[in-house]
């Protein structure tokens, strides 16, 4: 597995052939476990060592953007740096198009030459699914039996599977979506492709939102869809969605009923759930118990009994980015 390791005899060999690697290419190299493995041995030290600029963003024209994500290493030590290109076209969603696309440049951090172009949107879905799946390693309970994903994207296939290879204690998994088709079409799927493990379509989210031990939610909903009242106790909730202030996917009561972590500190500023809740008093950024990394490393305490109701906020980091792209370039060699 490859590591963050400032040992310089352990730091790998590049190879002098440039790689394309595509979505088909990520998917036949990488696993889950691989990946959160990698995750959280590297993490903890990546923080401290890369180097990542808030995330450029430019206006293309009145509704499409490209944004631009570099990371680099603060010690020669490290062999990568990179930068993730994205452009998002909300309007090619009447094309029957994808409106987000990525491709993730990789670099020798020694002497700058380019190593790989990686397709940075299925990167993204691994990546995002990893870092919450490695929250619910350290936060959800370990006897957790079902799984309650909120949203049927192309992220929740990611994160049910990369929830399942941290709690293979969950058996039972019920996906609910807005619009009912896609999520019935996704229960169908993954009953033809996963072993012991009961899927169901779930109609209505307030009678099955109670039921979830863990509850992944990747939506673009500007008002909240989890009601904190209906989680029981014990409950993980992993809240992936957000990224901007006016984004959220729970209420008020859902933050203040947990005990929340964040991914990395820009979540302060990004995450609709957070942001309103530190605007209304509901919690203050000082309430925020927890990094990922500092849950890693033990510095803070996660989970410390069974009823209590945990809560994870990622939006996502250029650390992440480069730690996947070294993970994917490498098992290429």
């Amino acid at each position: 597995m490859a590591s963050m390791d400032t040992n310089k005899e352990n730091v790998p060999k590049r190879s002098r052939e440039f790689f394309v690697i595509d979505s088909a290419g990520i998917r036949s190299k990488l696993s889950y476990a691989a990946l959160l493995d990698h995750f959280q041995a590297s993490l903890p030290s990546a923080t401290e060592l890369v180097r990542c600029p808030h995330r450029q963003q430019f206006s293309i024209d009145s509704s499409s953007t490209l944004l631009l994500m570099p990371s680099w290493p603060s010690t020669s030590v490290f062999p990568y740096l990179g930068v993730k290109i994205v452009t998002s076209f909300p309007q090619n969603s009447a094309r029957n198009l994808p409106g987000i696309n990525a491709s993730y440049l990789l670099f020798d951090s020694a002497i700058g030459r380019p190593l790989s172009c990686i397709d940075g949107t299925e990167m993204t879905l691994w990546r995002t699914s990893c870092v919450s799946a490695l929250a619910a390693r350290k936060l959800a309970r370990e006897d957790a039996g079902v799984l309650v994903m909120v949203g049927a994207g192309a992220l929740a296939t990611h994160l049910i599977r990369a929830h399942l290879t941290v709690r293979p204690s969950l058996k039972k998994v019920f996906i609910w979506n807005r619009t009912a088709e896609k999520a019935i079409s996704l229960v169908k799927k993954l009953q033809e492709e996963v072993n012991g493990v009961q899927f169901v379509h779930g109609a209505s989210l307030g009678d099955i939102i109670g039921e979830g031990d863990v509850v992944s939610c990747a939506t673009s909903s500007e008002v909240p869809v989890v009601e904190g009242q209906k989680l029981k106790n014990g409950v993980h909730l992993d809240l992936v969605g957000s990224f901007t202030p006016s984004m959220k996917e729970c209420d008020d009561e859902a933050i203040a009923r947990g005990r929340v972590f964040v991914d990395c500190e820009a979540a302060f500023a990004e995450a609709g759930e957070l942001v309103g809740a530190f605007d209304r008093g509901v919690i203050s950024p000082g309430d925020v118990v927890a990094t990922l990394p500092e849950l890693i490393k033990g510095e803070k305490i996660g989970r410390s009994c069974s009823d209590q109701i945990t809560v994870f906020k990622s939006v996502g980091s250029a650390v992440v980015d480069l730690l996947a792209a070294q993970l994917i370039y490498e098992s290429h060699l």
